[in-house]
């Protein structure tokens, strides 16, 4: 059925009508109007019953409106008498733009609609990084199952001081029998993935926050590419698997930092050797984490080794050397650098532990959203840098490429 055509007297009435509700903001000629301003759209709209063809055009440029994004805002004309409203040209109401929707406030849980944002919440950059890494908010889900990285999946090229040509440990049977003529001058790979394997375990309900459980895994390669002569074997392989919960705690702290979650995690970690070259520990750690205006962030662990029998223990004094506790800062310099600082210690008077310091940039187009490519520069020094070299000291430089997930 053909639509009869609006009068002009619809147009202005209609107008008129939705300026006053708020669904425009144009300024338009000045019209009296028997309809209040406390009215509803919804309420005007249907009580035209007496005039057919204004109440569909009524409806009409209402839902107009409301595809265009506006934020419908109660209407407080100071200038209009009372119980009237101003009017405003149907040509205005039609060029009338959207209302871009407000930034999250970071003081806040976040409560933009995820249909608003242009990437999956776990990409979306209105959120900071840790909340994107953990996805601690429903805006900020990517939902259950989906592969995500961990830590950065990288191939980078090292040189360092020394090189365990020999490894040892206390444990009868795991020291080797004799050296091997490594380069000290290697490669290394990093695979690091992880996946939500469920959500809302404890904060089923809440609004806007949400815990998770992940399990992860890391493994980490040195290859000797530049030993020809030893036919470049892989030196050494750690595998770590990992399950992790993480609980959004949120709370303002002093000097404008924010705590943001807690968790614990329980991480086995090995090198698949047989002996004497088998090293491998089990432990379970705390941890929270907390940042400052998206600009740094800090996180903590601290954890306890599962202790073994003695027949069994590869490496009984690797928390000594290794550490008991693990403390990252990280500072966001601009959109394309990030400076990293993890300090490893033991928690006893000998002070063991590690120091590691991490330049990473942005490669490619910095604006892209879908970049994660990063140059990555790396200084170890201490104990640890891998699980064979638990119990030696050595100072590694590595240059490289890493992908980050966050």
């Amino acid at each position: 059925m053909m639509r009869p055509p609006l009068r002009p007297h619809h147009h202005a009435w209609i107008a008129s009508v939705l300026l006053g509700t708020g669904l425009c903001g144009a300024a338009g000629a000045l019209a009296q109007t028997s309809v209040s301003a406390n009215s509803g759209t919804w309420e005007i709209c249907t009580g035209m019953a007496g005039d057919k063809e204004a109440r569909l055009a009524c409806f009409d440029l209402w839902a107009k409106q409301q595809r265009a994004g506006l934020n419908p805002a109660p209407a407080t004309p100071s200038s209009a008498p009372a119980g009237t409203v101003p009017a405003a040209s149907a040509a205005a109401l039609a060029e009338a733009k959207p209302v871009a929707p407000p930034p999250v406030n970071a003081n806040l849980p976040a409560t933009r609609v995820i249909e608003m944002a242009s990437e999956p919440g776990c990409r979306d950059g209105q959120y900071s990084d840790l909340s994107r890494f953990w996805e601690l908010e429903s805006g900020t889900d990517c939902g259950t199952f989906g592969i995500r990285g961990y830590r950065p999946i990288s191939l980078s090229v090292i040189t360092s001081d020394t090189v365990n040509d020999q490894p040892t440990s206390p444990s009868a049977g795991h020291t080797a029998s004799s050296s091997t003529d490594y380069n000290k001058t290697e490669a290394r790979i990093q695979l690091s993935v992880r996946t939500k394997v469920a959500q809302g375990l404890l904060t089923r309900g809440h609004p806007t926050l949400s815990d998770s459980l992940w399990f992860g895994y890391t493994q980490q390669s040195y290859w000797q590419l530049f030993s020809p002569a030893l036919s470049r074997p892989f030196r050494a392989t750690d595998h770590e698997p990992e399950l992790i919960y993480v609980y959004p705690t949120d709370a303002q702290l002093p000097f404008g930092w924010r705590l943001r979650y807690s968790g614990l995690g329980l991480v086995h970690q090995s090198n698949g050797q047989s002996l004497p070259l088998s090293r491998s520990w089990n432990r379970y750690y705390l941890m929270a984490g907390m940042e400052k205006d998206n600009s740094f962030r800090f996180q903590a662990r601290l954890w306890r080794r599962i202790q073994e029998s003695n027949g069994n223990d590869d490496n009984p004094d690797i928390s000594d050397y290794i550490g008991r506790s693990e403390f990252m800062g990280a500072w966001n310099v601009n959109k394309d650098n990030t400076l990293i600082a993890t300090v490893r210690n033991n928690l006893r008077a000998s002070g063991r532990g590690s120091l590691r310091l991490e330049w990473l940039r942005a490669i490619g187009n910095a604006d892209s959203k879908y970049s994660q490519l990063r140059f990555h520069t790396q200084l170890f020094s201490g104990y640890g840098d891998s699980l064979i070299d638990y119990n030696r000291k050595r100072t590694v430089l590595s240059v490289g490429l890493s992908l980050v997930d966050f």
